[in-house]
């Protein structure tokens, strides 16, 4: 057994991810890892499977030319096939980059070009969407066979696109490409590769829009990612042996750090389906409501704000909500490897009941966003800039809103958040989005675009009373929009376009 993977190593002790996936090979067997169900067949990995199997993809990646520090993408729904590229890409000292299924061709453009993939894996299908068809569609040359490998100017350093099964297609190769290669790597030369996998190299780098234009890297590394599995691991009610059902995707952090990765660590199994609830209504920091909570995996505590960049929950509460702060549990307790400050534009901490952004610092913080100046989301003394407003309280922290998300109007901030959660709460109203447009006598103009209940014609002369006996006069949406689901624009990281609702409703509303 190699110096840096011991026999004797548990998988609570793993450093590494290479390190956990061996530890929990050898913990747990025959154990199911990561469960698959469809209309169409179920799936099952075991442990042990996942450590070979993975190895198997590893010497195939290692024979197409990727090493430590390649970087490689894949596009794949929930799964054991996400866990297998996950695991592979990870043993070999190379970066996983999982993007989104939700991404849309030109998007997936922007994502390949920022992330600087060398190769990318997809999914041919799925729940109904050919992702062959989108690729080509984002790729055109990919069509035409290239008479060496790929050289594309819209993506400069992608060189290999494989998919699943072995169906031929132009440029783009089968499963059996990769796998057939890896019979030229002996596996003791990726017991050496795991080895040079240090706690301090990147694992993997997370793609998520927000409220940008661009795409957004963030960063992870090994040893920080299995600090926060420890410690998620340690919060939440897993059961050794046990199973979970995983509600949300697995290309978002929440999906990894809060049910994949600390069921590893424990011998649970990830019970996966196709269809997750959207990250639009389970990213951390939003206003959850109480059918959202529930699918949290269980715990004992109350999970306050979290971020991708913090791999999760930073934050947790002694209550879920308190009178007037409706939008999120207080930031009662930090967790362990993270310090909070409530300050102001100068960076300089602001006095209680004032208003200030949240920063954090700390070990399992992103050490960066790829390809983008450190000094442009971090203060000189190393806090990030979360974008999120928050109140101190003695010594717990109030949520307040989003930093870019507040809409002046008359001179008064207005937290959209705070009138979405009320509108969601009215009969017939599956969602509800609110946003300012720009208005001549009072700066922004408060109006909500709203997702009826399937079926429901809504009555905004009836909603607007409703809303003016819950809400301030100056909140009150003052015009609405009835939409449909498929009218919600949507970023690459599955997070609604608040800038496009914007420009939506300015014309639709003249």
């Amino acid at each position: 057994m190699d110096s840096n993977i011991k026999e004797s190593l548990q998988p609570t002790a793993a450093t590494t991810l290479p390190q956990l996936i061996r530890s929990s090979a050898l913990a747990f067997g025959d154990r199911p890892a990561i469960t698959l169900t469809t209309e169409r067949g179920n799936q099952s990995l075991t442990f042990k499977e996942l450590q070979s199997h993975s190895e198997e993809i590893a010497r195939g990646l290692v024979a197409r030319g990727i090493g430590k520090g390649s970087r490689v993408g894949f596009i794949f729904g929930n799964g054991p096939m996400f866990a297998l590229l996950f695991a592979a890409i990870s043993r070999i000292g190379a970066i996983a980059v999982p993007i989104s299924t939700f991404i849309k061709a030109q998007e997936l453009v922007r994502v390949i070009r920022q992330s600087d993939v060398i190769g990318l894996i997809i999914q041919s299908q799925f729940l109904g969407k050919n992702y062959i068809a989108r690729v080509c569609e984002a790729l055109p040359e990919l069509n035409s066979p290239p008479s060496t490998q790929l050289q594309m100017q819209e993506v400069p350093f992608l060189r290999w696109v494989v998919s699943d099964g072995d169906q031929p297609h132009a440029a783009i190769h089968p499963m059996s490409w990769l796998l057939n290669a890896a019979v030229e790597i002996n596996p003791s030369l990726i017991s050496a590769m795991e080895q040079e996998v240090h706690p301090t190299d990147q694992l993997m780098e997370i793609y998520t829009s927000g409220s940008m234009a661009m795409p957004k890297g963030v960063k992870h590394c090994h040893g920080p990612t299995m600090a926060r599995t420890h410690y998620l691991r340690s919060k939440l009610s897993v059961v050794p042996g046990g199973s979970s059902s995983l509600p949300m995707p697995l290309f978002w952090v929440g999906g990894l750090m809060m049910f994949l990765l600390p069921n590893l660590e424990m011998g649970a199994t990830t019970e996966c389906t196709e269809s997750t609830a959207t990250n639009s209504r389970m990213a951390m920091g939003s206003v959850l409501a109480k059918e959202d909570l529930a699918l949290l995996p269980k715990a004992n505590t109350i999970w306050a704000l979290g971020m991708t960049e913090t791999l999760g929950p930073y934050s947790y509460a002694d209550s879920l909500r308190v009178e007037g702060f409706p939008l999120c549990p207080p930031l009662d307790h930090i967790a362990e490897g993270f310090e909070v400050r409530v300050a102001d534009s100068n960076d300089n901490p602001v006095a209680e009941g004032e208003v200030g952004e949240i920063q954090v610092r700390g070990y399992a913080l992103t050490p960066g966003l790829h390809k983008m100046l450190r000094e442009d989301y971090f203060t000189a003394d190393g806090f990030y800039h979360t974008g999120d407003l928050g109140q101190p309280d003695g010594q717990r922290v109030h949520f307040v809103g989003r930093n870019g998300d507040l809409i002046k109007t008359t001179n008064t901030n207005v937290s959209p958040a705070e009138i979405e959660m009320e509108m969601q709460q009215l009969p017939d109203i599956q969602s509800a989005y609110v946003v300012g447009i720009p208005d001549r006598e009072k700066g922004q103009l408060v109006v909500a675009a709203v997702v009826a209940d399937d079926g429901v014609e809504l009555n905004f002369e009836v909603i607007k009373a409703q809303l003016s006996s819950r809400l301030s006069s100056f909140k009150v949406p003052k015009r609405y929009l009835q939409i449909t689901r498929d009218d919600v624009p949507m970023l690459p990281s599955n997070k609604v376009s608040r800038r496009e609702i914007e420009k939506m409703m300015a014309e639709r509303l003249s």
